[in-house]
C-alpha cells in the first residue's frame, strides 16, 4: 500500500480540497456503475492510496477521504463536525469546556439551512439537476454547500475558541500562537496520527494550505510538529491564494516573505498556486472568480498533477495508463538535477485540443504567480501528466499516440528545451460532478473536446449538465522562471523588515519576530536564489 494523507488548512484550501474530492467521489461512483463509459470502469487507479475503510458503530461500512480539514468554528455550513455517516455521540460542547469549573455562557448560532444540493443529496427532496446547477453559483458561501463526499468524524476540525472573521485573520501575526493555544495543537496532532498509524507503507502528505492570513502561521507550527514526528515523510505542500485575497500592501509583503520563508523550510516540494486573475483561460468563463469557481480550476489541476501516485503499477506499454510514481520519486525528480530547489511551478491547461504536439504547451496556464516565461534554464526538471486526451472529437487517444505527441511538442522548443522531463499518462478523463460551476465557454463539447463552432446557448457558462468530463494537463516545473518569486520576498523582507528604519520593523515586531530571526530568513531566500541564478553553477564549474 502506497497511502497518502491529504491536510486542508483555511478557508481557501478547504474550497479547492471540496472539489478534488468531489472529484475522487465521481471517480468511484462511474468505476462501479455497469453503465458508465468503460474509460471509468477500468481507469487503473488505485482509490485506496487516498481513502480508508472502516466501519461505523452499528457495523456499516465506510470508506472515506484519509483527510484532516482545519478551519474556523462554523466553517462547516449546515454539516456536522462529525460528518454525514457517524452522527451518534456528538456533543455540542467543546472539549475545552469539560474541564472548566466555573459559569459557562453557550452561544449558539441558528443552524443554517441546506441550499438544493445538499437537500437533494441527503434525500430531503428532489430535486432537479437543473435547477441544483442553478442554484449553486448564488447559494455557495462555505466549502461544504457543495462537497458531495462523506468525512471521518476525525477529519473535520473546527478550531473552537477562535470565533474571527477570515476578513480580520489576515496575516501571519494574528495567527502565530493559534496552534498552541487551548490544546489545539495536540488536538490536531492526535486527529492526525490517527490517520498515519493505521497507513500499512504511506508515501507522503498533501498539505494544503490557504496562506493569505493566518491560517499560514498555525500551518507552520503544524509542519514543524510533523517534521519532528514524521522525520522520512515528504509533505508536498501547496500554498494557495483565491483572487480575492490578493493585496500589495507593507503588512502582506512582510507576510508573504515570512510564509513563505517558514512553510517552504518544512516541506520536500513548495507549490504556490494563485492568480489575481485565472482570466487567461482560453476555454473558460470564470466571471467574478468567486472561490467557488477558481477553487475548481486548482483543484482539477491537483488531480491531475498527483494522479501517477495512484496509477496501478502497470507496464511502459500498457493501453491504460503509463509511468506511475510514488512521491519521493518526483521530489527527487524536481530536486535533484544538480541543484536543491524546492519551489516548483504549476501548470496547468483544461480542457485540452486533440492537436496536442501543436497545443499542449501554449495551452499550459500557468498557476504560480509571479514567475517568468520563456527563459533558458539548462538545469529544468519538468513532471507532466495527460489525462484523457483525444484523438478525435469522441475517440480517447491511446498511451503511445499521446507520448509521441508530447515528444514532438517538446522537440520543437529548442532552447526551451528541459534537461529532464517525466510523462505520465492515463487514458482516464477529469469526470465533471453535478456540483462542479458552470465554467466552461461554449467552444467546450460533452467530452471537454474543442469544439469547431460554439455551440448556440442562452449562457456563455456551461457546466455539469453539458460538459461530462474533460481532458487535462499538468506540468510540475523546477526552473529559474521561479527566481522572481523568490526575489520579491526576499527584496521585501530585507527593505521593510531588516534594514534600519525600516516601515514595516513595528510590524513584524508586533508579530514577535526579531532582526536575526529575519536576516536567517533573508540568508536561507539568499540561496535559493543563488542556487537557481543562470551564474551560479558557471562560476562553480570555473572554480573546480
Amino acid at each position: 500500500m502506497r497511502e497518502i494523507v491529504t491536510i486542508q488548512v483555511g478557508d481557501f484550501a478547504n474550497f479547492v480540497g471540496s472539489h478534488f474530492w468531489n472529484f475522487q467521489d465521481e471517480l468511484l461512483g462511474l468505476a462501479s456503475d455497469p453503465e458508465s463509459d468503460p474509460i471509468f470502469r477500468n481507469n487503473n487507479l488505485d482509490m485506496d492510496v487516498l481513502y480508508r475503510s472502516g466501519e461505523t458503530q452499528q457495523g456499516v461500512s465506510t470508506y472515506t477521504p484519509r483527510l484532516l480539514s482545519i478551519n474556523f468554528k462554523g466553517s462547516l455550513g449546515s454539516m456536522s463536525s462529525r460528518g454525514t455517516l457517524y452522527t451518534e455521540g456528538s456533543s455540542s460542547r467543546s472539549d475545552s469546556s469539560k474541564t472548566w469549573s466555573g459559569e459557562v455562557d453557550t452561544q449558539r448560532s441558528k443552524p443554517r439551512n441546506k441550499n438544493l444540493f445538499q437537500q437533494n443529496l441527503y434525500e430531503e427532496a428532489e430535486i432537479e439537476d437543473k435547477d441544483i446547477v442553478g442554484c449553486l453559483d448564488e447559494t455557495v458561501e462555505c466549502w461544504t454547500d457543495f462537497s458531495k463526499s462523506h468525512y471521518h468524524p476525525q477529519s473535520l476540525y473546527e478550531l473552537n475558541g477562535l470565533w474571527m472573521d477570515s476578513q480580520d485573520f489576515n496575516n501571519y501575526g494574528i495567527g502565530k500562537d493559534v496552534f498552541s493555544e487551548a490544546s489545539r495543537g495536540d488536538e490536531i496532532t492526535d486527529r492526525l496520527r490517527f490517520f498515519v498509524e493505521e497507513c500499512d507503507h504511506i508515501q507522503g502528505v498533501n498539505f494544503l494550505v490557504d496562506d493569505s492570513g493566518g491560517f499560514s502561521a498555525l500551518a507552520g507550527d503544524f509542519l514543524e510538529t510533523m517534521a519532528d514526528e514524521y522525520t522520512n515523510i515528504p509533505v508536498l505542500l501547496y500554498s494557495l491564494r483565491s483572487p480575492v485575497s490578493q493585496k500589495k500592501t507593507v503588512s502582506s509583503k512582510l507576510h508573504d516573505a515570512i510564509s513563505f520563508s517558514r512553510l517552504s523550510s518544512f516541506c520536500k516540494l513548495f507549490t504556490p498556486m494563485g492568480l489575481p486573475s485565472l482570466s487567461g483561460s482560453k476555454y473558460l468563463n470564470l466571471g467574478d472568480e468567486k472561490p467557488y469557481r477558481s477553487s475548481a480550476v486548482y483543484a482539477a489541476a491537483l488531480h491531475s498533477s498527483t494522479l501517477p501516485f495512484r496509477m496501478q503499477n502497470t507496464s511502459l506499454d500498457s493501453s491504460e495508463v503509463s509511468n506511475a510514481m510514488d512521491v519521493n520519486t518526483l521530489v527527487q525528480l524536481l530536486t535533484s538535477r544538480g541543484r536543491q530547489n524546492i519551489v516548483a511551478i504549476l501548470d496547468s491547461a483544461m480542457p485540452i485540443g486533440k492537436e496536442l504536439e501543436k497545443t499542449l504547451l501554449t495551452d499550459l496556464l500557468t498557476l504560480t504567480p509571479e514567475v517568468t516565461e520563456d527563459v533558458e534554464d539548462n538545469l529544468s526538471a519538468e513532471s507532466m501528466c495527460v489525462l484523457g486526451a483525444l484523438s478525435s472529437e469522441d475517440k480517447e487517444a491511446l498511451v503511445s499516440e499521446v507520448r509521441n505527441a508530447v515528444d514532438a511538442c517538446y522537440e520543437q522548443r529548442d532552447n526551451t528545451k528541459p534537461l529532464f522531463c517525466n510523462l505520465s499518462v492515463s487514458r482516464c478523463p477529469l469526470p465533471v460532478p453535478l456540483p462542479f460551476p458552470s465554467i466552461f465557454g461554449n467552444l467546450v463539447g460533452r467530452k471537454g473536446e474543442i469544439l469547431s463552432s460554439p455551440v448556440v446557448s442562452d449562457s456563455v457558462y456551461r457546466g455539469s449538465l453539458d460538459v461530462h468530463s474533460v481532458p487535462v494537463a499538468t506540468r510540475w516545473r523546477s526552473s529559474s522562471a521561479v527566481l522572481p518569486f523568490l526575489e520579491s520576498r526576499m527584496g521585501n523582507l530585507e527593505k521593510l523588515g531588516i534594514q534600519w528604519g525600516a516601515v514595516g520593523s513595528d510590524v513584524v515586531r508586533e508579530w514577535g519576530f526579531g532582526r536575526e530571526e529575519l536576516q536567517e530568513m533573508r540568508e536561507n531566500m539568499s540561496k535559493m536564489v543563488s542556487e537557481l541564478s543562470p551564474h551560479h553553477f558557471s562560476e562553480s564549474e570555473d572554480s573546480d
